[in-house]
Order: structure tokens, then C-alpha cells, then sequence
């Protein structure tokens, strides 16, 4: 029987912890063994309460915040030990909506030995579309934020396919991807000893950049699921444009791209990072600050 643990992280979110596991009965986990892990970053003692209305559920308890990456890091570590074939790696403001979700993203490995990395289709959760009112009632529900993406190496950035688009069937298709989403993402636990995992002092933003980087060296392939989706409440931990994600966007992007991008790129990075020093907003302008310094992780004073 395949193993597959559920993972996800929970920073003081709890009420989207628990929309998320009680979404779980939508899943159809018939046919596999799995584990379903809750990783506590730090959080209060309220969790606890939360967890507890869901017996089938495990959880780790860290006592600080480590991030998007530190936290899911302890989840798959945790999964690995338990004998995972495969991890699921979900966001807690994420929604199950497709009960064949997991036989659907297997499927795709059991079709493409060298598959590394399924993403599914992600439809923004009802009403927290980026322009909630241009859409129809009939259509909450069906925005697209994901559907497979590209890497943009001139501007270091990830770009969503379908992004803000209503499904019509356009994205139903299943194929390899340059992008899969940190969002939702089943990974094959081998990836673990021959790649490893996230790195940590990253906290969060870019680091499943750098690790899909080092799984496609290692040769494998990502793969887009268009054939099953999930819901996703669009950044509810760290808000988009906040002084958090201002910092850790300039701070880690700086990083990677000095990791991975052309010498002309790295170049322009650099002219930007100059920019940002004198014209940018104050969280960038720390980001760029901390990045020379080689200060890492948590971005505390922000």
C-alpha cells in the first residue's frame, strides 16, 4: 500500500487550520496509508484546541517560527521517518475540493518515472480573488491562480499560467512545468536523500524556487495536474505587499538570483539592490542591507 503524508504549517492561523482539516472529508484516502501532520511554528496555546477536534490528525510542536520553509523542513523530515513514499505539501489556507486529488497526482508519477514534483490546478477560494469584483457569482470559485508557470530568469520571478482567468477547461490538460506552486505540491520522498530539503534561512519566498532548481539538476521533471484542483485563500500568512514580504522577497530574490541567473541578470540585480537603497520602501531597503550583511531567517524589526 502507498504511504503518503498530508503536511502543512500553522503560524497563528488557526481558524484556516481547521477549514482546512475539516475540508479533508472531501478527500478520498481510500486505498493508501496516510499520515496527516499538523506543524506548529511557534504558535499559541490555542492550537491545541484546534488539533484536538481531529483525532486522525498528529502534530509537531517547534516552539518558534521557522518559516514556510524550517516548518514544512520538520513535516517531510517527519514524514520520511515515518515511511512516506510520497509527501503532500499544502498550504493551511488551502481547501480539498477534488476527492481524487491524490489518486490523480500519482497517477502522473506512476506515468512519468522521472517525475519529481505534481502541482494541481489552484482556483482562488471563493471571494479571495485579487479583484473579487469583477467576477460574477456564477464564477467565484472558478479563478485561476495557478495552472501550471514559467520561471521569468530576466526579472527572478515566478509567473502563474492562467492567473486571474475564469476556467473554461483551458488549463485542463496534464503536462511537464517549468513552476510548480509551494501551494500544493506532491513530492516522491526519494527527492529527500538525493536533494534534500528547503533552505531554512530562507524563512519563506524563493526557497521552492532554489529547491526546484536543484531537483531539476538531480533530473527530474515537474509536472502540472490539470485534471484536479484545490481552493486557495490567497496569502493569508504573509499578506502581499506587507513590510514582511517587501524584506523576504528583496532579501531572497538578491540571493537566488546571485545563485542561479546569468551574469547580466546578476548584474541588473545589483543595480537594483543600489535603487532600493536610496529610493526603495524601508522593508526593501533592510532586505538589501541584510542580504550583504549575510543575516538570514526570521526578518525580526520588521
Amino acid at each position: 500500500m502507498i504511504k503518503v503524508a498530508i503536511v502543512t504549517v500553522d503560524y497563528n492561523n488557526h481558524k484556516d487550520t481547521d477549514d482546512w482539516l475539516a475540508s479533508s472529508k472531501n478527500l478520498d484516502t481510500n486505498g493508501l496509508e496516510t499520515l496527516w501532520l499538523v506543524v506548529d511554528n511557534g504558535s499559541d496555546e490555542s492550537i491545541v484546541k484546534t488539533v484536538s477536534k481531529y483525532p486522525k490528525v498528529e502534530w509537531i510542536e517547534i516552539g518558534e517560527n521557522l518559516g514556510f520553509a524550517g516548518g514544512f523542513n520538520r513535516g517531510m523530515k517527519y514524514a520520511k521517518e515515518w515511511g512516506a513514499d510520497f509527501v503532500l505539501i499544502i498550504n493551511n489556507d488551502a481547501l480539498f475540493l477534488d476527492k481524487d486529488l491524490l489518486k490523480k497526482m500519482l497517477l502522473v508519477f506512476k506515468n512519468n518515472p522521472k517525475a519529481g514534483l505534481v502541482s494541481p490546478k489552484i482556483y482562488f477560494a471563493p471571494r479571495y480573488e485579487f479583484y473579487a469584483k469583477r467576477y460574477i457569482k456564477e464564477n467565484q470559485g472558478k479563478v485561476i491562480w495557478y495552472a501550471g508557470g514559467k520561471f521569468d530568469w530576466d526579472n527572478i520571478r515566478s509567473v502563474h499560467r492562467g492567473i486571474d482567468e475564469v476556467d473554461k477547461g483551458q488549463f485542463d490538460m496534464t503536462e511537464k512545468t517549468d513552476f510548480v506552486s509551494g501551494c500544493c505540491l506532491l513530492v516522491k520522498s526519494e527527492i529527500f536523500e538525493k536533494v534534500g530539503y528547503f533552505e531554512e534561512k530562507l524563512f519563506a519566498y524563493y526557497e521552492d524556487s532554489d529547491w526546484i532548481e536543484r531537483i531539476k539538476k538531480a533530473g527530474y521533471n515537474q509536472w502540472y495536474a490539470g485534471n484536479t484542483s484545490i481552493y486557495h485563500k490567497v496569502s493569508q500568512t504573509s499578506v502581499i505587499g506587507s513590510k514582511m514580504s517587501d524584506y523576504l522577497i528583496t532579501r531572497n530574490r538578491l540571493w537566488f538570483g546571485n545563485k542561479y541567473a546569468k551574469l547580466r541578470t546578476k548584474f541588473a540585480l545589483f543595480r537594483e539592490a543600489i535603487r532600493f537603497l536610496f529610493i526603495g520602501r524601508p522593508a526593501q531597503k533592510k532586505g538589501v542591507v541584510d542580504y550583504f550583511r549575510g543575516v538570514w531567517g526570521y526578518p525580526y524589526g520588521i
